[in-house]
């Protein structure tokens, strides 16, 4: 058996103080890690390099969450791509549930804290009912049993990237437009619990307003297309 190449995906914004926390827990088995950078003004790419001498970095070409991930993605060269916040908030060692997860059938795997064994401590009671509102919203117009929506922690091979449509969600909402793609075009969707720890150092990039107002767009943008035409095709995959 052919073993799978996996690169990871790490956007970043003055996350200097965190790298430490982040970087060297990623495992060894990860042939690459990409770092995005959204023109920190701190020394985050030097610290990234002094961390991962290997480290892939690339310059964000706009602003936005789902803008890091494009560039991010358009620059990897492995088969399976992992997307991994630079906070501290999650944990590197779970890639390998994902990664067997792909392995095993699935195309697109999704970490989800509310499932059991699953848990957040970085979030508000106000944003885990905007939570559970947009998971049933999602449930009811596109189907699938989602039960995280907007968690930055998600694993999916490399050619179902075309059917995720990421282009076109430069912000936060890049969680939920691949979530939608990923059920309306019939991807083998799988959700694994993860847990979410509180950010280490600095504040969240995230508005709740804005970017729930963003994310409740793109749920009704999305429930007026179709979604293009669904994967059945046999995919050439290394394993």
């Amino acid at each position: 058996m052919i073993v799978p190449s996996v690169s990871v995906i790490v956007p970043t914004v003055n996350e200097a103080n965190n790298l430490p926390h982040v970087l060297p827990r990623i495992p060894a088995w990860v042939e690459e890690v990409i770092l995005v950078d959204g023109s920190s003004d701190d020394n985050t790419v030097a610290v990234a390099r002094q961390l991962r001498p290997d480290i892939v970095v690339v310059e964000q070409p706009r602003l936005g969450k789902g803008a890091a991930l494009a560039a991010g993605f358009a620059a990897a060269r492995g088969d399976i791509l992992i997307t991994l916040d630079a906070d501290g908030s999650a944990d590197p060692r779970e890639m390998a549930s994902f990664v067997g997860a792909l392995l095993a059938g699935a195309d697109f795997v999704k970490g989800s804290r509310f499932l059991q064994g699953g848990e957040t401590s970085d979030m508000e009671w106000y944003r885990r009912l905007g939570n559970w509102g947009l998971v049933h919203l999602v449930r009811l117009r596109f189907g699938g049993r989602y039960s995280d929506l907007c968690y930055g922690y998600n694993a999916f091979w490399r050619d179902v990237l075309p059917y995720l449509g990421v282009e076109i969600a430069p912000g936060f909402e890049i969680e939920t437009q691949m979530s939608i793609r990923a059920l309306q075009t019939k991807l083998a969707i799988v959700e694994l619990p993860s847990r979410e720890h509180a950010r280490i150092h600095g504040v969240s990039n995230l508005r709740t307003l804005p970017d729930g107002w963003r994310v409740l767009k793109t749920i009704v943008r999305l429930g007026f297309t179709s979604g293009g035409k669904a994967v059945a095709v046999i995919r050439k995959r290394p394993i």
